[in-house]
């Protein structure tokens, strides 16, 4: 039975790279400054195709590496452009130093880390130890699940972005391998009513590159031979609370992307058979749909378990999360990267941390999987249900499971 369209809906198989490359040209961008690098590469190649096919209307700059991929993008930015860039792995660490700059002046650009590992030992596949490693910059991160999710997200992120009561740099960060190059049918939105979402861009509040006000950017502070330390605190303090506005913010945009195209996504977490569940895992990125298969089956065996999804990891919604799991017994959380300190994920790291709010003590257990392109099978994600499962019935929570470990 063939689909019935909708007038001017519009469908195509494409990529995750492809899609945020298809986002980024209904967004309407002023400037694209993009250094290839795998598994990012193909973006770049369907922005330059999109441009040289007239449909992306931007500056494209060639520059000769990462650093300056963001040293470019930061003057267009603070000269009012709408901009955008992708990278991941070595390239993210190669431009660390105008990364870590970038949310400080308040910039909002838009960049996907197309999520691979990190090195050494020598990989190119996919994992999240890139993004995770720079989760403490000042960078809102928000993970996609599917193709469409990069599409409908990217595009969301640009109203997040220069929302004024937030004004920081988002990543939108979808998985290497599973994602950038895993093919889907994808609903592309009418580009009229995408321009019409996004408003009038507003990107420069401050007029920071305007010739009929001169000012300083970026000047020193802090100690002796600067303003004094109120005014970095007052800067670093107004950061933090537009990390915490964006919250509030994600979940508007969110909701109106759905009154305006019908079709939704869960902007902070997503929860999957919660209602009655007495024990859950948490996930993050493409590895939820194998998840989800893998609560289905437990529950046809009779197990009540359920899922959440995290899908703002920075700022981390800590209330929600809490909210979410304030029924359960048990908590197994599945990582894609690793926190050396802990040994066990960034995710569960969080999710502990969370749970320190929450009335009573929920025993969590950490898992981590996927690593340099390892699949994360429902079999995988079967055994950390017995785990859990195990923990609600009273066993005492175990060292962390490296889940591909014997595979």
């Amino acid at each position: 039975m063939s689909a019935v369209l909708k007038p001017n809906q519009k469908f195509v198989v494409c990529d995750g790279n492809e899609a945020a490359a298809l986002a980024v040209t209904l967004a309407q961008v002023d400037m694209v400054a993009v250094y290839p690098i795998t598994p990012q590469s193909s973006l770049v190649e369907y922005l330059a195709k999109f441009a040289a096919d007239g449909k992306l209307d931007a500056e494209i700059v060639d520059v000769e590496g990462e650093h300056s991929v963001l040293s470019v993008l930061h003057g267009a930015t603070l000269a009012g452009a709408r901009t955008y860039t992708a990278t991941c792995g070595p390239g993210l660490a190669f431009m660390f130093e105008p990364y870590m700059r970038t949310p400080g002046m308040r910039m909002p650009l838009v960049m996907t880390i197309v999520t691979r590992d990190t090195l050494t030992p020598q990989s190119v596949w996919g994992g999240h130890q890139d993004a995770m490693s720079v989760r403490e910059i000042g960078w809102i991160q928000m993970y996609c699940e599917t193709v469409q999710e990069v599409l409908d997200t990217t595009i969301m992120a640009y109203k997040i972005a220069e929302h004024h009561d937030v004004m920081l740099p988002v990543n939108v960060c979808h998985d290497g391998n599973y994602l950038s190059y895993g093919a889907t049918r994808c609903e592309l939105p009418d580009k009229d009513k995408v321009h019409a979402f996004l408003g009038t861009r507003d990107v420069n509040w401050h007029a920071a590159l305007d010739p009929e006000r001169p000012m300083a950017i970026d000047p020193l502070t802090g100690g002796a031979g600067g303003p004094g330390p109120a005014m970095f605190v007052r800067y670093r303090k107004g950061q933090c609370t537009g990390m915490q506005n964006s919250l509030r913010v994600i979940e508007e945009v969110h909701a109106e992307w759905e009154r305006v195209f019908g079709r939704g996504h869960s902007p902070l977490i997503e929860q999957y058979r919660m209602e009655d569940a007495e024990y859950a895992l948490v996930t993050i990125g493409s590895m939820t749909g194998a998840a989800k298969d893998a609560v289905d089956e437990a529950r046809e065996r009779g197990q009540r378990v359920g899922l959440v999804k995290v899908k703002t990891f920075r700022p981390f919604p800590s209330k929600v999360v809490v909210q979410a799991f304030k029924n359960v017994k048990a908590i197994g959380v599945v990582d894609r990267s690793v926190n050396f300190s802990w040994n066990n994920g960034p995710l569960f790291q969080e999710v502990v941390g969370a749970l320190y709010q929450a009335p009573t003590r929920i025993p969590a257990m950490s898992f981590i999987g996927g690593l340099a392109g390892a699949d994360l099978t429902t079999g995988h994600f079967g055994r950390v249900i017995e785990r859990v499962a195990d923990m609600a019935r009273g066993g005492e929570p175990g060292e962390t499971v490296w889940l591909n470990q014997d595979d």
